[in-house]
């Protein structure tokens, strides 16, 4: 059988289409509503742990330039002390007062060198264990954060397994229906949707008003509505406005609220009064 074009589609059926369409993806966001904010606190967790043990690495980064310092200066030292060992050692053979000044000076740098190099050190030490502390303090929170990390996703996952199947279902019938309208119609009822607040394209008339924004519509539009000879939008809101009956919903005319079904009653008829009352005289 030939697919049926969708400008071929009379406006009833486009309507009863979107309104379908509508009922669909209503259902999919409800089964996303199951989610909560579930996913958000798990990108945010995810992201603060990025950031964290992108800390971490800077830090550790930082503690081997210290390191890498400390080294340096040691080496610096053991240069200064052969220096100074060799100067004392040459102060024995001067010759004159000259020489004796120009290799105290030169002990006197070296030891002065030696002194800046330890300071140096300890300070770097001291950066050491500072770093090693704000290490310690970003792997545990971290750690406390994966530990949060893996119950949210644990329980989105658990959420997840109970609304794939049906989600997978509502999708598909989604795509069934979107292939049947036309793609101008299809790009206007989207862009209604997005800018509708409970996300509702589609509605039908409720007493006498418009069910997605609640204000009244005249009765000669209302009529119109009835007819489907056209897709009618609402004037406040935008939504596309479809009578109650093509959106399968029975309104008591009187009343003009939806009916509900109603539990059978039993009435007692006169003769089965009578019977009950033998019945509670004998």
């Amino acid at each position: 059988m030939a697919k049926k074009d969708p400008t071929d589609l009379s406006v009833e059926e486009k309507l009863k289409t979107l309104y379908q369409l509508q009922a669909a993806l209503s259902s999919i966001d409800e089964k996303r509503a199951l989610r909560g904010e579930l996913p958000l606190e798990v990108q945010d967790l995810e992201d603060e742990i990025e950031g964290l043990t992108t800390r971490v690495e800077k830090i550790k980064n930082e503690i081997d330039e210290f390191q890498r310092a400390i080294t340096q200066k040691k080496g610096e030292i053991a240069d200064a002390e052969a220096s100074v060992a060799r100067y004392k050692a040459q102060l024995d053979e001067v010759k004159n007062n000259r020489e004796y000044d120009t290799l105290s000076k030169e002990i006197e740098f070296q030891t002065l060198e030696i002194e800046l190099c330890n300071k140096k050190i300890r300070e770097a030490n001291t950066r050491i264990q500072e770093k090693q502390n704000e290490l310690t303090v970003n792997e545990e929170v971290i750690k406390e954060r994966q530990g949060d990390l893996d119950v949210k996703k644990s329980e989105l996952d658990e959420i997840m397994t109970e609304t794939r199947a049906e989600e997978d279902k509502l999708k598909e019938k989604v795509k069934e229906l979107e292939a049947k309208i036309e793609s101008r119609l299809l790009t206007s009822f989207k862009r209604i949707r997005k800018n509708a607040r409970n996300g509702l394209g589609v509605v039908y008339v409720q007493r006498d008003a418009c069910g997605g924004c609640f204000n009244k519509i005249p009765p000669q539009r209302q009529l119109d509505i009835k007819m489907h000879k056209k897709i009618i939008v609402c004037e406040y809101c935008g939504r596309i406005l479809i009578d109650p009956e093509l959106a399968g919903v029975k309104i008591d005319k009187t009343t003009g609220e939806e009916k509900k079904p109603r539990k059978r009653s039993i009435r007692k008829t006169a003769t089965s009064k009578k019977t009950t009352d033998a019945s509670d005289m004998d």
